[in-house]
């Protein structure tokens, strides 16, 4: 069991995840909780990580560091994408190892999985297909996260988890539209078209790509869940990495209609067919998860209602 006592090191505390996962470890009695800025420690550079790691007295490390965006920033910053998100994971990988730390939890994402993946994806379809061409960089930075962990494990005996979401919203969410997720673009698209008052929204692709959406503080959940896992359930599982999702899933039309009806306007969308759909659908199988006795919690509406009031809050900011 993970003790009230560990202290426990949040790469990326100021993201949607990592500012979810101090929420849920806070809320637990968790107190001994360390972050560091990106001006303070600059995760690509791997003497900076292994002196901090070997001045700090850490037990647990999670990973929620990452560069992250939609179709437009994975399509025009590839070279950004393999390359941070390499070097995050590779030097707090090796600087836990280095440090002593036995014990890690890396975040993955679901577009680890082939473009055509039997759907719904479950973790054994990993390396079976071409990946999605729009999010390659991004999604082979994350294999390579989940091989680090299984390979020190099988070296070292170490403890790294690793665990895979669906796609992520809720507080906290990034809302440029250049480098977003599908759900804050909508939910500010949908709002300015509100506040202006616009007869149409545009939308990029057809409406036809179905996805899945869990809410952050469900993601969080899951992790403190896995975290806790004995030794012996969590290397008893069939692959080393776990889904994390709620397997059910909706078409991008469908969830923008809901947007709509959430935020209450009143237009019409106009759906631009110029623009790339993606994957044609991602849905995750979660059984091994619900095995290990967690599901997620937060319908859709719920959740949506709640992000689009912590816009409404908050606006966009740089969480830089």
């Amino acid at each position: 069991m993970l003790s009230k006592n560990a202290i426990i090191y949040i790469a990326g505390h100021r993201g949607m995840v990592g500012s979810a996962l101090i929420r849920k470890l806070k809320a637990e009695g968790y107190q001994n909780i360390i972050t560091q800025t990106h001006a303070q420690l600059d995760l690509t550079r791997q003497a900076e990580v292994e002196n901090f790691l070997q001045s700090n007295q850490i037990d647990y490390i999670i990973i929620a560091a990452a560069k992250v965006g939609g179709i437009y920033a994975n399509s025009h910053y590839p070279a950004d994408f393999i390359y941070q998100n390499l070097m995050i994971e590779a030097n707090l990988i090796n600087g836990a190892y280095q440090s002593g730390i036995k014990d890690l939890l890396f975040l993955g994402s679901s577009c680890i999985y082939p473009k055509f993946a039997q759907q719904p994806m479950a973790e054994t379809e990993l390396l079976t297909g071409t990946l999605e061409s729009t999010n390659e960089p991004y999604a082979i930075a994350k294999i390579a996260g989940i091989k680090l962990c299984e390979a020190y494990n099988r070296q070292y005996d170490t403890d790294y988890r690793s665990v895979m979401p669906t796609n992520l919203y809720g507080s906290n969410d990034n809302f440029n539209l250049k480098n977003s997720h599908v759900i804050p673009a909508l939910i500010r698209k949908i709002h300015e078209a509100k506040q202006n008052q616009q007869p149409t929204v545009e939308i990029w692709g057809s409406g036809k790509a179905r996805r899945e959406f869990l809410h952050v503080d469900d993601m969080a959940a899951a992790c403190l869940h896995v975290m806790k896992l004995s030794a012996e359930s969590y290397k008893g599982l069939e692959l080393s990495h776990i889904n994390v999702g709620t397997g059910k899933d909706l078409s991008i039309k469908e969830l923008a209609e809901l947007i709509i009806e959430v935020i209450g306007y009143q237009g019409m969308i106009k759906w631009n067919t110029e623009m790339p759909d993606g994957t044609p659908r991602k849905l995750l199988n979660v059984e091994q998860l619900n095995r290990l006795d967690w599901q997620a919690s937060i319908g859709l509406r719920e959740g949506l209602a709640e992000t689009y009031g912590w816009y409404l809050k908050n606006g966009v900011q740089d969480l830089s």
